[in-house]
């Protein structure tokens, strides 16, 4: 009787890494398809994001589906930054590693975009101010 009540907290881990493990790979696959065909896509702790015909939106992940959050258009785009994540208006160094937001500036707005890694980030932004130079 002993043996079989150490071995249940191990049945129960089991059953919880389980529903885990299934939860990811719906979140992924529900990704795939809301990013099917975009240019640049991004999926991380933080939500998902995708390029599309020179729109750049963001989502997050709620309720078994992706809730789009904001977009931007590429096109308006003149100014991109690293920011940090939590700490106010507090710029990236380069060293800098971690989670972190972009901050899109254009338009006469800005919008944050945030990331979970920082070099992740730090590609996206020499690659949407390629696009917007080509935008225009």
């Amino acid at each position: 009787m002993n043996h079989g009540l150490l071995w249940l907290p191990l049945l129960l881990v089991f059953v919880l890494l389980t529903a885990l493990g299934w939860l990811e790979r719906r979140r992924q696959r529900l990704f795939r398809e809301w990013a099917e065909g975009a240019e640049l896509a991004k999926l991380d702790a933080t939500g998902a994001a995708r390029l599309v015909d020179g729109v750049l939106t963001w989502s997050a992940f709620e309720a078994g589906k992706l809730k789009v959050i904001d977009s931007f258009v590429i096109k308006q785009l003149e100014l991109v930054e690293l920011l940090s994540l939590r700490s106010g208006e507090a710029p990236l160094t380069e060293e800098s590693q971690g989670a972190c937001r972009l901050r899109l500036v254009g338009g006469g707005e800005h919008k944050d975009i945030p990331f979970a890694d920082a070099d992740r980030a730090r590609r996206w932004i020499d690659e949407l101010m390629a696009r917007s130079r080509c935008e225009l």
